[in-house]
């Protein structure tokens, strides 16, 4: 899939795939920038890995350029737990041990551009693991770790075990170690003499163990895992507080702070409210009508745009950017919800329907094109506030095969708000899917038309057995700035459309009623 252009022109595509022979000259200019010509891994080897076992060789790629490399292959627990050296294990760097019927997975080398470590390619080829992990039912990930502080503080402890013990209990930092920490690894040991070439490690390494929750359930879950059940698909909504600012950056500042907590979270999905960028009015010295100050934030589009697409890839989340009054000519202006995915590509979606408020103060007008967006966790659905309370948009959605719906609002009062709510649960209950919402709270005295506002921001299920109490997934309190997180899992929706207590997908009366899209 072909990442769309920025509005300034610019694309950013950054993917995780597997890596074939057409990548081997790619892997070794990364490996050499990496590593130096003398410790780099060479062609022979790569096109060994790959040859070797193809499904478990990933490239990071940004726009067609080789940023990240991993390797991995099967092997025996009953070899990857014990004392081992690089060389043994790989084979010469062959993955030449690689045996379908081993219990594991062994991680042989990772290796990032410097100039793309702000990109988190290292947490996404770390991703890929695990999937593969899970794919082929292992019971986890075994690999020696680079303890590249050890060299600094090797005549403190001069055995590196008592170095390791003290990063784990938090006296010393070791970026690597504690890299592996927060993706979720446990620390089993050293491997002493494991890379003597790693002369900042003095040659060991930290034995680091995943345990795939799929297979090893209870004890064997780290904390770093935060509770994450699998195959879900982790959701954060920002219940988001308008407030002055002063600058582009005053603003980019408060919504960053958003982004990252919802990173290191690892959520898949980050929700913003409507009306994300209205704030950007409050730095303007006059007071403006309601339609002028539409008007000037429309100006702030391509600011916007790359802004939030930066973030997205720089942090690995995909972010639904709220919404932005945006301009389509010269006598229209329409709300427009932003997705930005975390492979650089970006989507917008039109409010449909304005409310009689907007039209009327703002001139907003409503746009004619509804379509389900595909993400690396299925396809998606996001309508703006006032749409969800017309349920055909909602049945579209579902019908293209949506099971996410996210709802960015904006609301005065608590009849409005409350208008959302209803409406979203019902939304969840009768296409049995899952719907997110995100609203603004705070106010902002000197911007005509957001004077109050009004918001409890839910994550809301269907109501059958397999799903959350009241159908509510997480709720965030009333009028308070906050974020909440609910993991989803997308299968239990399948169970529920197919045998749940109601099946109101499959019960449809396709023979007494029907709704028709104009093709646009």
């Amino acid at each position: 899939m072909t990442a769309k252009k920025s509005v300034k022109g610019q694309k950013i595509k950054l993917i995780v795939r597997q890596a074939n022979h057409s990548d081997i000259a790619g892997i070794v200019a990364l490996s050499t920038k990496v590593y130096g010509p003398e410790l780099s891994l060479t062609d022979k080897t790569i096109a060994g890995q790959i040859s070797n076992f193809p499904e478990g060789q990933f490239v990071a790629e940004y726009n067609g350029r080789v940023v990240g490399h991993c390797a991995t292959f099967i092997i025996s627990g009953a070899i990857a737990l014990k004392q081992h050296n690089w060389d043994q294990i790989t084979g010469y760097g062959y993955a030449s041990r690689h045996d379908l019927d081993g219990d594991y997975l062994y991680g042989m080398e990772v290796c990032v551009d410097p100039g793309y470590r702000r990109l988190r390619i290292g947490q996404r080829l770390y991703n890929a693991r695990k999937k593969l992990c899970t794919d082929y039912h292992l019971k986890g990930i075994v690999f020696g770790g680079r303890m590249p502080g050890y060299g600094r503080r090797a005549k403190s402890f001069p055995d590196p075990t008592d170095y390791l013990d003290q990063v784990l209990e938090g006296q010393i930092k070791d970026t690597v170690i504690n890299f592996h920490i927060r993706n979720g690894f446990e620390a089993i040991g050293v491997l002493k003499n494991y890379l003597p070439t790693d002369k900042s490690s003095r040659g060991h390494a930290s034995h680091m163990i995943w345990h795939n929750p799929a297979i090893e359930e209870g004890d064997n879950r780290t904390p770093e895992q935060r509770g994450r059940t699998q195959n879900s698909v982790r959701i954060a909504t920002v219940q988001y507080q308008v407030r002055k600012v002063n600058s582009f950056e005053d603003f980019a500042k408060q919504v960053e702070y958003f982004v990252d907590v919802a990173a290191d979270y690892t959520a898949d999905f980050v929700l913003f409210p409507e009306l994300l960028t209205i704030p950007l009015v409050s730095m303007e010295p006059d007071r403006l009508s309601p339609q002028q100050s539409i008007e000037l934030i429309t100006n702030y589009t391509d600011q916007y745009v790359k802004f939030m697409q930066n973030l997205a890839v720089s942090y690995n989340i995909n972010i639904i950017g709220g919404s932005h009054p945006t301009r389509i000519d010269e006598d229209t202006i329409e709300n427009h919800a932003y997705i930005f995915l975390r492979d650089g590509q970006f989507h917008t979606q039109p409010k449909l329907h304005p409310t009689p408020n907007e039209s009327y103060w703002w001139n907003i007008k409503g746009g004619d094109s509804l379509k389900a967006i595909q993400t690396d966790c299925g396809p998606i659905g996001v309508l703006v506030c006032y749409d969800t309370e017309f349920p055909e948009p909602v049945r579209h959605l579902t019908d293209q095969g949506a099971k996410i719906l996210f709802v960015p609002f904006c609301t005065d009062e608590r009849q409005g708000y409350l208008r959302v709510k209803y409406c979203c649960q019902a939304r969840a209950v009768e296409n049995q899917i899952y719907v997110a919402t995100a609203g603004i709270v705070g106010n902002l005295p000197d911007v005509e038309n957001m004077d109050v506002h009004y918001a409890e921001s839910g994550i809301y299920t269907p109501c059958d057995f397999p799903f959350a109490r009241d159908g509510i997934a997480a709720m965030t309190d009333v009028n308070t700035e906050s974020i909440v997180f609910a993991d989803l899992r997308l299968d239990q929706l399948t169970i529920s459309r197919n045998s749940g207590t109601v099946r109101n997908l499959k019960d449809r009366r396709f023979d007494l009623y029907r709704v028709d899209w104009k093709k646009r």
